[in-house]
C-alpha cells in the first residue's frame, strides 16, 4: 500500500514569528537616506516581505541606476545587525511551532532572510527542537512574491504543496503561496491590515501566533493533516 505523504506547515519568519518588520523598515529607510534616495517610511513598510532586489525595484523603480544596490543592501544589513541581540519572538511563536509538531505536522521555516540573519532569528525563536528544515535567501533564485523560497522549503522538508499550509504576514507571502496553490494563513502582527491580507487571498487572518494557537484545532492548519 502506498504511504501517505507527510503534512506540514511552512512559516515565514520575519514579521510572522519574530518581531522584525519595523526594524527592517527603519534599516531600509536609513540606508536609503544615507545614499540620498529618501523614501517615506510608510512606503518602505509596505514593501517589507519582498526580497531586497524586488524591494528596491518597488521603491526606486526598475529603470534606476543599479550601481548603488550593493551599497544599499550592505547598509541595510549593517543597520539591521545592530538589532540581532535584541530580537524577540512574537507572542506565542515558539508555542505555536511546538503545538504543530505535537500534532504530527512537519515545521518548516520558509524564510528568505540572508544566511547570516537566519541564525539570529533562530536564536530569538528558541524552538530548534521542533523545526524540520530552514531555508535562506541562498535557496531561492527569485525572491517573493515569486514562489522560489516555498519550492525550496518543500524540497528540503520532503513535503508537497497539496499537504501544507503557509503562514505569513504580508501580501507578498499570500501572493507567493497562491502561485503554488498553497493556502496562506496570514497574521496582522507584521503591520498589514486584516482587510489587505484577506483581500490578497489569505484563507484566514489572525492577530499573531498566539491568536492562531488559541484556535489551532479549528484553523486551516488542522486541515493540513
Amino acid at each position: 500500500m502506498p504511504t501517505e505523504k507527510p503534512a506540514g506547515v511552512l512559516f515565514d519568519v520575519d514579521g510572522t514569528l519574530v518581531d522584525t518588520t519595523y526594524l527592517h523598515t527603519v534599516s531600509w529607510w536609513e540606508a536609503l537616506r544615507q545614499t540620498d534616495r529618501p523614501v517615506p517610511m510608510a512606503t518602505v513598510h509596505r514593501a517589507i516581505g519582498m526580497g531586497s532586489d524586488k524591494l528596491l525595484d518597488h521603491l526606486l523603480g526598475p529603470e534606476r541606476d543599479r550601481d548603488a544596490d550593493g551599497k544599499l543592501r550592505d547598509a541595510h544589513d549593517t543597520l539591521f545587525a545592530e538589532y540581532w541581540e535584541r530580537l524577540v519572538p512574537l507572542p506565542g511563536a515558539a508555542d505555536l511551532l511546538r503545538a504543530c509538531a505535537e500534532r504530527g505536522l512537519r515545521v518548516v521555516l520558509a524564510t528568505s532572510a540572508a544566511e547570516h540573519e537566519v541564525a539570529a532569528l533562530r536564536r530569538a525563536l528558541d524552538a530548534d527542537d521542533v523545526i524540520d528544515a530552514v531555508t535562506s535567501s541562498a535557496d531561492a533564485q527569485e525572491s517573493k512574491p515569486a514562489p522560489d523560497i516555498l519550492v525550496a522549503a518543500l524540497e528540503q522538508s520532503g513535503l508537497t504543496a497539496e499537504r501544507v499550509v503557509f503562514v505569513g504576514d504580508s501580501v507578498w507571502d499570500v501572493a507567493s503561496a497562491a502561485k503554488l496553490d498553497i493556502p496562506c494563513v496570514a497574521l496582522t502582527c507584521g503591520g498589514t491590515s486584516r482587510g489587505e491580507l484577506a483581500g490578497a487571498g489569505a484563507v484566514a487572518v489572525y492577530d499573531d501566533p498566539a491568536a492562531l494557537l488559541a484556535v489551532l484545532g479549528d484553523s486551516p492548519l488542522a486541515a493540513a493533516r
